[in-house]
């Protein structure tokens, strides 16, 4: 592990020593998680996104046209 000096302003430093003691782990431990969280949102968020944008586009001109816009909006249908 690598150590690394942060520096915070006393409220934010209070304020984790707080929510470390209330989950019963060191400041270090919890700022690890929380980074780890973090990390972890990023990673599964851009997943996300390469997913999506590497699927096939709907082409909404071919022929049928528009939805209307009561197709739209029909909340029963999603039931």
């Amino acid at each position: 592990m690598k150590n690394i000096t942060v520096t915070l302003d006393e409220e934010t430093a209070r304020w984790a020593r707080i929510e470390a003691a209330r989950r019963e782990m060191s400041v270090s431990g919890f700022i690890r998680q929380l980074l780890r969280e973090r990390m972890g949102g990023q990673v599964a968020y851009a997943g996300a996104m390469s997913r999506y944008l590497s699927r096939a586009g709907s082409d909404l001109s071919g022929g049928g046209g528009y939805p209307a816009r009561e197709e739209l909006h029909d909340r029963a249908g999603l039931r």
